[in-house]
């Protein structure tokens, strides 16, 4: 047959079953809309984890009591930093502070003016930024979330802390990061170590862990076995074991909606068998009159096929379109907040655009592959009968 009147009578019959089409259509959206941005927002922190980890050093030495990181002496930088193939080791100090009226925190970090691979990371993440001027006085830089909560309560320019041994520490604000750097920084305050130690409560010969820079990956297990021959109390943690615990993370989260997609999805597609096999008289005398007029049982089947599969394809790509722009253009809320967490300081979730082509073919296939074996069961055993059985 033609195969213009056979695309033509494919779009004559979309447009006169609309409204039987209308329901599977919506839900099919639905369901692909919420695990295409499940999918785009994983992979999309996924990435913006992995380059953030990727500035982090590659030992990180923690002294450890009673199963519990605690403050390490800083005496011990000198040691570690005497084993060959450390290149550098200096001492690190962060911790919590916690603003008790409502029982927020910020994540409060201490820069070491010799530290030259973290000052050279603010100077790139603030370009302009006077690292000299800003280490030299008893400043502070402030993730978007603490700006917005130190506006909230008014203070403007500077902030008074409460050290955990009494009186007070006035701190002036003297930059932000920028709110694209909010999944790492929304509740941290960049300061001096000394200025740290004292609002923390840290003793001025601790600190909280030192950090060893090794560029060569074959010497970091030689080098791990020698800083627990010195120190048996310590934990070394590897930059590579960071990763795969957020890397867990994530699959174990995305696993748990990856498992409910398949259960919705084998829900979904026994109601559009049980929808599609109970074809009404009229669609069997529709089929019977194309049996009649000469159309072969091959044609029958390809028509309802193209008829269900038009509307799969549809509902599939607005889908897509519609996680896209929920996912980088809204930043993903309710939904992002299952991922990033809001235990502190909320701030808006800013994330770089990336897709993964792989995964969406694989829930491309997950999707039409069954939405159309669901159709073709029913379609065939109509096509199957006698045209005149058919048209009764």
């Amino acid at each position: 047959m033609p195969n213009n009147a056979f695309v033509n009578f494919l779009f004559l019959l979309i447009y006169r079953h609309r409204v039987k089409h209308s329901a599977i259509f919506i839900i099919s959206t639905l369901i692909v809309t919420l695990f295409s941005s499940v999918m785009l927002l994983s992979n999309a922190l996924q990435k913006e984890i992995t380059s953030t980890l990727s500035a982090q050093p590659d030992l990180i030495v923690q002294k450890i009591r009673s199963g519990k990181a605690v403050d390490t002496p800083m005496e011990w930088a000198d040691g570690f930093g005497e084993i060959r193939g450390v290149k550098s080791a200096l001492p690190r100090v962060f911790g919590r502070y916690f603003y008790e009226p409502n029982g927020y925190y910020f994540t409060i970090v201490g820069i070491d003016p010799f530290d030259t691979q973290a000052t050279e990371a603010l100077e790139r993440l603030l370009k302009g930024l006077d690292v000299k001027a800003f280490l030299s006085q008893d400043s502070m830089i402030i993730g978007s979330g603490v700006k917005t909560f130190l506006e909230q309560y008014r203070y403007l320019e500077h902030y008074d802390f409460r050290p955990p041994h009494g009186g007070r520490e006035r701190v002036a604000i003297f930059d932000s990061f920028p709110p694209e750097s909010n999944i790492v920084s929304n509740d941290m305050v960049i300061m001096e170590i000394d200025l740290a130690k004292r609002i923390l409560g840290i003793d001025e010969e601790m600190s909280t862990d030192i950090i060893l820079t090794v560029p060569n990956e074959l010497e970091r297990d030689n080098v791990m076995v020698k800083l627990i021959l010195q120190h048996y109390d310590i934990r070394v943690i590897q930059r590579d074991e960071i990763a795969k615990a957020y890397k867990n993370l994530f699959n174990y989260k995305g696993g748990l909606f990856l498992l409910l997609y398949i259960i919705v999805l084998v829900t979904f597609v026994l109601i559009l068998y049980q929808r599609y096999s109970m074809i009404s008289s009229t669609d069997r005398r529709e089929i019977g009159i194309l049996r009649a007029v000469g159309w072969s049982i091959k044609d029958v089947i390809k028509l309802k096929v193209m008829e269900s599969l038009f509307v799969a394809l549809f509902a599939f790509g607005l889908g897509l379109l519609i996680a896209y722009i929920y996912v980088f253009f809204f930043d993903a809320p309710l939904l992002g907040a299952l991922f990033f967490g809001h235990g502190n300081l909320p701030g808006d979730l800013q994330l770089g655009r990336s897709i993964d082509l792989g995964m969406f073919s694989m829930l491309f296939l997950f999707f039409i592959v069954p939405f159309i074996a669901a159709v073709l069961v029913p379609v065939w055993k109509i096509a199957v009968v006698d045209p005149v059985e058919a048209m009764k």
